[in-house]
């Protein structure tokens, strides 16, 4: 997996990303738990590490 740095921070993410938002209920209703946990260690184990989250967008994990 590609790598991309942000700002001068030195941190490194992957360069694809997994979107979040889609995972509330943002657009509906909101997709169903246990699922998007295990899209999200999917996403993981494919070495995707910048998943786009916002507080806003509710809680999906506790």
């Amino acid at each position: 997996m590609e790598k991309r740095k942000l700002g001068n921070s030195g941190l490194e993410v992957s360069a694809l990303g997994l979107g979040c938002m889609s995972m509330t209920s943002a657009y509906g209703p909101a997709a169903d738990k246990g699922e998007m946990i295990k899209l999200m260690r999917s996403a993981h184990d494919k070495g995707v590490t910048f998943f786009d989250t916002a507080e806003a967008y509710g809680p999906l994990c506790k």
